[in-house]
């Protein structure tokens, strides 16, 4: 009885290791640890500011005969926008020229009669009270002249601003006033032109944020650090910008400090008053080990992935891990480039153990 007992016992031990024997290894996925850029930095929101804005007044009172410009379309510095009847000021024009003329003649005659009584004077032929009178009559005179020089000069200046020009190049907006239209000086804008290129880019740092911003170089002296913008349909602008103001104070309200970029604009895809997604990365691109961030475990010990080495055994590699970003995990050591891990099938796979790995 006991041999048969021994005899059953061993002929199942033998069947046991028979069937673990021909038992396969897990099939796994493994992926190896790749030296990657990344990026260093934080995003916040920011407002898409004009670098120039300018609205355009009328300078002088009148009818608008004519709309120089297409509503939307780009102006240059010095052009006609508007044109405001003239000929009532033309006609002040003229008669400030005449002013000027007839004191032009009142000055010379008067200094005519002043050289006769510095002559007769010397004869003693006129008294001294008489050339005085003489002298103040010239210089009232002069100031008359000096006095009409000036009203032709407002006359001429206020003829200039029948012409309504662009201080700026830029995009004008739309005419607030149609042709015919009464304008003054008090009736409000009549189109505004923006500088669209370059572009302003304001954000807003936390508190959190201000003083690691300002060790990291968040100024506007050769900083490390540069805005990347991510526009409202998720993909990135194509121009990188710089810094070009940082403000001095802290927003008491807000506990904020304001930041100002730059960015060249020159498809005009950036408009005032949108928003975007600012990312201020580092200049200078930045390495790292990384791995899938479905690969990395935590027990009591600390974070740890499953490695698969040449003869295909499992193995666990405690690491110490860094930033996540874009599904993947830094990975500060524990681990060398080109190291399989083992991605997915982990539940299947035992420390020691062989698998059937798959590269992804």
């Amino acid at each position: 009885m006991t041999n048969r007992i021994i005899s059953a016992l061993l002929f199942t031990s033998l069947s046991m290791t028979l069937w673990a024997a021909d038992t396969p290894a897990p099939a796994v996925v493994v992926d190896q640890v790749k030296r990657v850029e990344v990026s260093s930095g934080f995003q916040t929101v920011g407002r898409v500011e004009a670098t120039e804005r300018v609205d355009i007044l009328a300078r002088v009172s009148g009818f608008l005969e004519k709309q120089s410009f297409v509503e939307g379309s780009d102006v240059t510095q010095g052009s006609e926008l508007f044109l405001i009847e003239k000929d009532s000021y033309q006609i002040a024009l003229q008669q400030a020229q005449a002013q000027l003329a007839g004191a032009q003649a009142t000055q010379k005659n008067a200094r005519t009669e002043l050289t006769r009584a510095q002559a007769l004077k010397k004869r003693n032929a006129v008294s001294q009270a008489q050339l005085d009178q003489k002298a103040a009559e010239y210089d009232q005179a002069k100031a008359s002249v000096l006095q009409a020089q000036a009203g032709v000069k407002r006359a001429q200046l206020d003829l200039s601003y029948t012409q309504v020009t662009s201080p700026i190049a830029g995009r004008i907006g739309k005419a607030n006033f149609s042709t015919g239209n009464l304008v003054t000086p008090s009736s409000g804008v009549l189109a505004t032109v923006v500088n669209l290129d370059p572009i302003y880019v304001e954000i807003s740092v936390s508190e959190k944020l201000l003083i690691d911003a300002r060790r990291q170089g968040i100024n506007t002296e050769n900083p490390p650090f540069a805005p990347r913008l991510i526009l409202a349909d998720g993909s990135q602008y194509e121009h990188l910008g710089e810094f070009n103001f940082v403000d001095p104070e802290v927003d008491p309200n807000t506990d904020t400090i304001g930041v100002r970029a730059t960015f060249p604009n020159p498809a005009h895809v950036l408009l005032p008053g949108q928003f975007v997604t600012v990312k201020i990365e580092t200049k200078q691109p930045q390495f790292a080990l990384t791995v899938p961030q479905s690969s990395v475990q935590k027990d009591r010990e600390g974070f740890f992935v499953l490695a698969v080495d040449r003869n295909n055994i499992a193995q666990i590699r405690r690491v110490d891990v860094g930033e996540q970003f874009e599904g993947l995990w830094a990975i500060k050591s524990g681990l060398d480039q080109g190291d399989r891990i083992i991605v997915e099938g982990l539940q299947k796979a035992k420390p020691g153990k062989p698998v059937s790995p798959t590269q992804e």
